[in-house]
């Protein structure tokens, strides 16, 4: 468990510095788009599908990373409240939840990745399902990373030792 501990917080913090490039870039693109439109009267014909496929994909990524982190925003006050038995039984069934949730990325997005794989996204010449290829992504590692945090209710332990945190 402490292996499986290491190897998701080193993914996650990768998975958060991708996402923090991807916006970085969108925004030079979306920079270089304005510039094009109002200085030079040429707006770039590929920047707009650069920057939405850009999103998609640091979104999904940073989505899945905040499940492992843990800072996606909740409210926590209920579980506060209650008996630490059925504080556990909320933790747990919360993130089965969220497994449920990235399952439903995975299946749906593969669906939607394959339906559209075929597609070309004409300002940029890439398959369509290329740039719909982080939420099925997104989604697995959402499962993983909820399971793991089920893991962690299930055998309290093994994640508040974490090396590096």
């Amino acid at each position: 468990m402490e292996r499986l501990a290491r190897v998701t917080h080193l993914l996650a913090d990768l998975l958060v510095k991708v996402a923090a490039f991807g916006i970085v870039l969108m925004t030079a693109i979306v920079g270089w788009q304005v510039f094009g439109r109002y200085v030079l009267n040429s707006t770039p014909s590929w920047s707009e599908e650069a920057a939405l496929t850009l999103m998609i994909w640091y979104v999904a990524l940073a989505a899945a990373a905040g499940v492992r982190q843990g800072f996606h925003i909740r409210i926590v006050a209920l579980e506060e409240a209650v008996s630490p038995g059925l504080r556990r039984v909320m933790q747990f069934s919360s993130n089965l939840v969220v497994a449920a949730c990235g399952g439903a990325m995975l299946i749906w997005g593969g669906e939607l990745v394959l339906l559209t794989w075929q597609h070309v996204i004409p300002s940029l010449g890439i398959s369509r399902g290329l740039a719909y290829l982080g939420l099925p992504l997104s989604g697995a590692l959402m499962v993983l990373f909820a399971g793991e945090r089920m893991l962690e209710v299930l055998f309290p332990k093994s994640l508040t030792e974490e090396v590096g945190t």
